[in-house]
């Protein structure tokens, strides 16, 4: 479930072929692409008529939903961009956060995607990464994390929905137990919540996390939490402190200074919501 946040950018003129406006028959229903008239160079994903991702052909490390930035803050927040990340991404859509991991990490990364057909046009549309820096697997999310070896990601990355929800079975407690047997030690798993006001998802998979991990924090904008919006809540998850105190300050300040000024819950005030 994806936000926006419209802002004009500057027209360049993007790369000759790749993607075209359209509707496309995927596994699972219907994808449309849509140009960004924002950008001479964005292009906009809907699956099944939800919006899905967004991309910039021009410039990979540009995100435009707010809850990508959000947990692009958070991974800065607790690596340094010459650290090496193994990384799992539950959820393909377009390979938006995949493209911006690969501009700012070395890493290698798995995107875990259900609809094979979908994830055929996101490589024939945009200029994805090659296998082994990149590889897209098709299957059901949780079964492909069940049959990964232990402690092999630092990062695992869940946006994952059918509709406007994500499929209960990724909401468990197995599955967060699955999660964190993938990491590896310090490693972060990192969740795209979508929720309405009374933020009951929110509340129950931060029980559920917080039973499985030491460490849960989250981040969204303040008239969600205050429940007056439906919206996205990222939530990030680790055995160890998801951000350290001396990086709090830092990840605040760049968590309001965005477009959709954001607000950043401790692990304390997680702890105390969720009950």
């Amino acid at each position: 479930m994806g936000g926006r946040r419209r802002t004009r950018h500057r027209e360049t003129t993007g790369p000759a072929g790749g993607p075209a406006e359209g509707e496309y028959p995927i596994s699972t229903g219907t994808a449309r692409l849509e140009r960004d008239p924002y950008s001479d160079t964005g292009w906009i994903l809907h699956v099944n008529g939800v919006p899905s991702s967004h991309v910039d052909t021009a410039d990979p490390a540009r995100l435009d939903f707010e809850y990508m930035r959000w947990m692009a803050a958070l991974i800065r927040a607790r690596w340094a961009s010459d650290e090496r990340l193994r990384v799992l991404h539950l959820g393909g859509g377009a390979c938006s956060m995949a493209r911006w991991v690969h501009a700012e990490y070395d890493a290698r990364q798995v995107v875990v995607e259900l609809d094979g057909k979908l994830a055929d046009y996101v490589r024939e549309w945009f200029d994805l990464p090659r296998a082994p820096l990149l590889r897209i697997r098709q299957g059901e999310a949780l079964d492909v994390l069940s049959s990964l070896t232990d402690g092999t990601r630092e990062l695992i990355i869940r946006d994952v929905f059918a509709g406007d929800a994500t499929p209960a079975a990724l909401t468990t407690r197995e599955a967060a137990e699955q999660a964190l047997r993938v990491l590896a030690p310090g490693g972060v798993y990192l969740v795209n919540c979508g929720d309405g006001p009374d933020l009951a998802h929110f509340r129950r998979e931060a029980g559920v996390l917080g039973s499985v991990f030491r460490h849960v924090v989250a981040v969204a904008d303040p008239a969600m939490f205050r429940g007056r919006r439906r919206g996205n809540v990222v939530i990030a998850c680790s055995q160890e402190p998801v951000v350290a105190d001396a990086a709090q300050g830092p990840l605040r300040r760049e968590l309001l200074g965005g477009g959709v000024p954001a607000t950043y819950w401790d692990a304390q005030t997680v702890r105390e919501f969720a009950g």
